[in-house]
Formats: C-alpha cells, structure tokens, sequence
C-alpha cells in the first residue's frame, strides 16, 4: 500500500483579501510524481506556496498534512526542515553568499547533523557534473550574473543536494531553450525515488519527457476540475483548457485563455 506524503482537505485561501483557492483536494503519496496545468491565474503558485508557507498567503479554510502531521500554522523554515522544497520561476540573486556555502548551510540546518566537507563537495561535484554546471560555479554568489538558465539549474542543484521528501517545482522550465529543458528534466529524473514525491507546475510538458508522471491535475477557478494519467497532457496540448467546462472558468480566466 502507497504511504501518504501530503494530503490537502477543502483549502481556501486568499492573497490580500481576495480568494484564489476555493476547496482544493489533493493527495501525494511517496514514490509519485504529480503534475498540475491550468490557465494563468487559476491559483496553481499560490497552492505551492501555501504548501511551503509563505506568509502572503492567507489560509481561510481547510488544512495541509505532511506525513499524517497537520502543517498548516508551521512556519517556512520548520516545513524545510520536514522535508518539502519549492523551486521558484524566478529565482532571487544573493550577494555575498556562495552557492556552496548556501547549500553547506541549508543542508547542516535541515538534517541538523555536521557536515563533513569532503563528502560534502564529492556530492556537489557530481550533482553539478549532473547539471552540467561548471565546478567554478560553486564559489560563486548565487545567482549573480547566472542566466535564466544557469539560475534554474541551480534551483534543481538544491533539490538534488538537499534531498527533500517532496519537491514542488514551479515552472522551472519556463524561459528555457529545449537543450536546458533537457537538462533540468535529467535532473529531476535523478532525483526521483520510491521514497519522495514531485509536484511540477508546468507549460512546457517537454520537462516531463524522462520522467513517468503518474497524475496530472487540471487546476482552474482554485479548484481541481479534473485528474488523469498523463494522457490528459496531450489532451490538453491539443484542445487547451476551454473544452473542460466553461463552469469552471471565471470571466478573468476566459479573457486570458483567449489571449
């Protein structure tokens, strides 16, 4: 039997004062990868945000589980050290912090334990040589001077290095060429065991070409409308989201779905 990960019951919540999330369901179990697609607007970040906690965002209703563990009043930094990691669209630039020491830091703070240098940077090397990211990039600041593509890469090093039980990727594969996409989706493929779980926010299904997605979740109007296998993506590649309901669309998401 499946052993539950996250389980969402009736989320409400709001960003200063308006409603995005309408009574979201979702379960994850470990050892799944789940994708969630809808139009612009329909509350796919704020979700994956409010599973990370980030204080903008106001839970009005319903409750998050990790591991049979209510969440929902636990801070950013205590749902790291549980085990959940959110990648952004558009990662920050921290001056004056190096990569490695950033991940060094993160990793110590999250297992608590010491962490012995020279494993440490034998793990680092191969997961950039994973990422294809040069060796020097490690005593960089991070971010600065990256490109988008550099700097997404390096969201899926601190997956990889960091080694949370679920891993939210949202939209880590906007703004990047087919060779990058490749890459990252290499990443994520690596990553990927029987005991975590991934939720990816996507456009470009081309991220999810390595991987076996096992649910996709049609988000819209702040709840999902719809699951399937990932023969579901290709309907919705060729069809768009319109044909799913126009119930379920406000007028703001028509306006957008038609450009």
């Amino acid at each position: 039997m499946a052993e539950k990960l996250l389980a969402i019951h009736g989320l409400h919540a709001a960003v200063e004062g308006k409603e995005i999330l309408k009574g979201l369901n979702l379960e994850i179990n470990k050892g799944e990868v789940h994708v969630i697609m809808g139009p612009n607007g329909s509350g796919k970040s704020t979700l994956v945000n409010l599973i990370m906690g980030h204080p903008k965002y106001e839970i009005t209703a319903g409750s998050i589980a990790f591991e049979g563990e209510d969440i929902t009043a636990l801070k950013t930094y205590e749902r790291a050290r549980k085990g959940i990691f959110l990648s952004f669209q558009n990662p920050e630039e921290i001056p004056g912090i190096t990569v490695e020491n950033l991940l060094r830091t993160a990793k110590n703070a999250i297992t608590g334990e010491t962490i012995k240098i020279m494993a440490f940077k034998k793990e680092l090397k191969q997961a950039m040589e994973t990422l294809k990211i040069d060796n020097t990039y490690a005593a960089r600041h991070v971010n600065v001077g990256f490109s988008g593509g550099e700097k997404k890469r390096n969201e899926i090093l601190q997956m990889m290095m960091l080694n949370p039980q679920l891993a939210m990727l949202d939209e880590t594969d906007s703004g990047l060429d087919i060779d990058a996409v490749r890459i990252v989706s290499s990443g994520v493929k690596h990553f990927k065991n029987e005991q975590n779980a991934i939720l990816i926010i996507t456009h470009n299904t081309k991220i999810l070409e390595q991987l076996d997605v096992d649910y996709v979740h049609i988000l819209m109007n702040g709840k999902i409308l719809q699951t399937g296998d990932a023969s579901l993506i290709s309907q919705i590649n060729e069809n768009g989201f319109l044909h799913l309901g126009g119930d379920a669309l406000d007028s703001g998401e028509v306006n957008m779905l038609h450009g």
